[in-house]
């Protein structure tokens, strides 16, 4: 009883928390997303998030609302790029090639309620970013996007000259002909993880390796799903705070001082005029069918989206985090809202299907697939 009421009383604390944080925002009408009964321990604390997202969106998108769509089945539609001919893809996501039969996964495409989504041009995006530099920041999903940018500007110039390496977590792709540089910077938390005497140290206060970031034309921000990771898989010993330190706290708190300092590090050292910014947005995992009403189940017998109107799981609190946090920025941050698109995608994950990752595979994405989209949302935003 006493574990469950400091569960109890700490979500009670947390919506407050973020309640206190609200921001106002018109037309929140139109969010699609499923507050249900089960929950409502979230469920009021999201609905001014949701429309300040509405909000940034709308600062992104003008009349058209690329986040809010639906999923349709085009038997017509074929893979971006073929697996087995893009030289950059990392076999963790290359599902066909270790033992995934079906191809229906690779049928969907998103369908925006209120306008088309650009198509695609791989030759228009190189000619438009001729000579800059484009960077992903974050963790193992920024990998999986930048995989995916690299293997679609590839199928549009397979014959152009190419270099690419990648060491201590740092990945490049330079597209010679055209001067495009597109590199990843892999980081899981934004803010420092430092080995200090007392064991390794996640400093919420500190963005000492942000100094890798400056001077680009496109910064492509995210993180979030290190942050619950626990035991053996917890790559930290202790938080920090204002030279203070913690054993452990609650950990959409410690997200949200994270990212509060990631925000502080952009209005500091981002010149709006020179360099675009984008937050990736959360992207959900699908381990627990429950989530989808289907309790016994998760990705790896999934072939199908789920096709309703509203996720049954509802907002994840972490999406209302990145609201947060985006709403109170002073430069022009641009979500792509991937959430609730990708929350609908439980059939798109390498689930055993992987050259690199060990056991059932929720959290990534086959290539091609999903992560496809994603950058045709970046592609909408840069061009539309």
């Amino acid at each position: 009883m006493g574990f469950l009421f400091k569960a109890l009383f700490s979500t009670l604390l947390l919506t407050l928390f973020l309640v206190s944080h609200q921001t106002k925002a018109e037309d929140f009408n139109s969010f699609n997303y499923n507050n249900n009964n089960n929950n409502n321990a979230s469920a009021s604390s999201t609905t001014s998030a949701a429309a300040a997202s509405n909000s940034v969106a709308r600062k992104l998108a003008g009349k058209c609302n690329w986040f809010r769509g639906m999923w349709v089945y085009d038997a017509s539609s074929k893979p971006r790029y073929d697996s087995s001919t893009c030289p950059f893809l990392d076999p963790q996501f290359d599902c066909q090639k270790y033992g995934r039969r079906d191809s229906t996964y690779l049928k969907y495409r998103w369908q925006p309620f209120s306008c088309a989504l650009p198509r695609f041009n791989g030759l228009k995006f190189l000619e438009k970013w001729r000579g800059k530099k484009i960077m992903f920041v974050g963790d193992s999903l920024s990998f999986n996007q930048w995989v995916s940018l690299t293997c679609m500007l590839h199928a549009w110039v397979p014959n152009s000259r190419t270099t690419h390496f990648r060491r201590d977590g740092l990945a490049s792709v330079t597209f010679q002909d055209y001067g495009v540089q597109i590199l990843l910077y892999r980081t899981t938390y934004l803010v420092d993880l430092v080995n200090e005497k007392v064991g390794r140290v996640l400093k919420l206060d500190s963005i000492r390796s942000g100094n890798a970031w400056r001077g680009m034309d496109l910064l492509i921000f995210d993180t979030w799903h290190w942050w619950t990771h626990t035991g053996r898989a917890q790559p930290w010993d202790y938080l920090e705070e204002r030279g203070k330190l913690y054993k452990d706290m609650n950990r959409l708190v410690a997200f949200y001082k994270g990212l509060t300092t990631w925000s502080r590090w952009v209005n500091r050292y981002v010149d709006a005029s020179k360099t675009k910014v984008f937050f990736q947005g959360i992207s959900p995992t699908h381990y627990e069918g429950r989530d989808w009403n289907q309790p016994t189940r998760s990705c790896s017998s999934e072939t199908q989206p789920f096709l309703g109107a509203k996720y049954p799981a509802g907002i994840p609190l972490s999406w209302v985090v990145v609201n947060k946090v985006l709403a109170r920025i002073k430069k022009p941050v641009y979500l792509l809202d991937i959430t609730f698109l990708s929350q609908m995608r439980k059939d798109a994950h390498p689930s055993k299907y992987s050259g690199g990752h060990g056991g059932t595979d929720c959290s990534h994405w086959c290539l091609p697939g999903l992560p496809d989209t994603w950058n045709d949302l970046l592609y909408a935003a840069l061009f539309g």
